[in-house]
């Protein structure tokens, strides 16, 4: 597929057709590439829970409703019916070490001069990679959140070591959806996209 009809059929996909499984070999270029995306000072502070069975999911989900009942009924991530779950997480440590070292001058590994949290923002950029390859091998994907409350529960149970948090939960699987159309609802780029001089 091209990449800019990659980018034209991404959307969020959150009902997904569970007779269908994902092939090993589009799971493995999936993994394979959510580890090529750039990070600062190639620091790598990523790590990715997959989660490719019922049982698992079922655990997850469970975990999650046993931690927050309140909650966990608002949270797709806890309710989702998907073949396929993956929960990246990232790492402060590994960006404070690196930046520790000697090329990198912060001996004190303090977060303070950080203007952004790019441990979250590279782990993102890698879930991302993972939506849009999902997108070019034909499949569904969502990313949603994990209740709060609930992650150190869901760490646990999985044995997330403790430097790692979680940022969401991706879903992936075929798509059971009817096509939709989101131009309408979708901000038009001069409302965000800012030439020269921020339009107020």
């Amino acid at each position: 597929m091209e990449f800019q009809e990659v980018v034209r059929r991404r959307r969020s996909v959150r009902s997904y057709d569970l007779d269908r499984p994902i092939p090993p070999e589009v799971v493995d270029r999936i993994l394979r590439n959510i580890v090529k995306v750039p990070s600062a000072g190639f620091s790598q502070g990523w790590g990715f829970l997959v989660l490719d069975n019922a049982a698992d999911i079922a655990r997850y989900q469970t975990t999650v409703h046993t931690a927050e009942p309140q909650e966990a009924k608002n949270w797709f991530s806890a309710n989702a019916k998907a073949p396929f779950m993956i929960i990246p997480c990232s790492n402060k440590d590994a960006y404070l070490d690196r930046y520790a070292q000697p090329d990198k001058g912060f001996t004190d590994r303090s977060d303070d001069w950080w203007p952004a949290p790019y441990w979250d923002i590279d782990t993102g950029m890698a879930t991302l990679m993972a939506l849009l390859t999902a997108v070019d091998a034909g499949l569904g994907a969502c990313l949603s959140g994990m209740p709060k409350g609930a992650i150190p529960a869901v760490r646990a149970e999985f044995g997330i070591p403790a430097q790692f948090t979680p940022i969401g939960v991706v879903t992936m699987g075929y798509s059971d959806e009817p096509p939709r159309d989101h131009r309408s609802r979708r901000k038009p780029a001069s409302q965000v996209i800012h030439r020269g001089q921020w339009n107020s």
